[in-house]
């Protein structure tokens, strides 16, 4: 069924004319779009982020305006910024500006994607697709690599918190 599942999901994609990817860059109009990933989901949990890197080689903005995945009953653009000292997570409602000769990074503690509701749980080595709607690139399909639940980056497989971990008895 699972196989059913990602082959309709593929023509459906060529048909809609999006650019589809696992883990390799994406070309949409002027933009690059990076190092999708994820991290796995403890068991029950009903959210999960996403990050990549938005380049924009182009002379003129683009906007990042919504986000979509079908394994998530809602999906959103977040930032998380300090405000009198606490840390605030918002959706962006007016979508995140990618500026000409600019890269964006969505990245744990920053901007990223926010998958809410989800309806199954990621586990590491999975692909999930999801869909970025830009204000002038179009619909654009990427995959997410899911590493490992303490993730940093894309490839780290959990590592830079077992070395956080391993090291917390550490005097500086």
């Amino acid at each position: 069924m699972k196989k059913v599942k990602q082959a309709l999901l593929a023509i459906s994609l060529l048909l809609t004319g999006c650019a589809v990817a696992s883990a390799e860059d994406v070309k949409a109009g002027d933009l690059v779009i990076s190092q999708a990933w994820s991290r796995a989901t403890p068991g029950g949990a009903k959210v999960a982020g996403g990050y990549l890197t938005i380049e924009n080689k182009g002379t003129a903005a683009d906007r990042l305006v919504s986000v979509s995945a079908d394994i998530a009953g809602k999906a959103e653009v977040h930032e998380m910024a300090m405000d009198n000292g606490v840390m605030k997570m918002r959706p962006l409602d007016k979508g995140l500006v990618i500026d000409p000769g600019k890269t964006v990074k969505l990245a744990p503690g920053g901007n990223h994607l926010m998958l809410q509701e989800l309806k199954g749980p990621f586990k590491q080595g999975d692909k999930v697709p999801v869909t970025l709607q830009f204000e002038k690139a179009g619909k654009v399909a990427v995959s997410l690599d899911v590493q490992a639940v303490g993730a940093q980056a894309p490839g780290d497989g959990g590592q830079m918190m077992q070395k956080m971990h391993d090291h917390s008895g550490m005097k500086m």
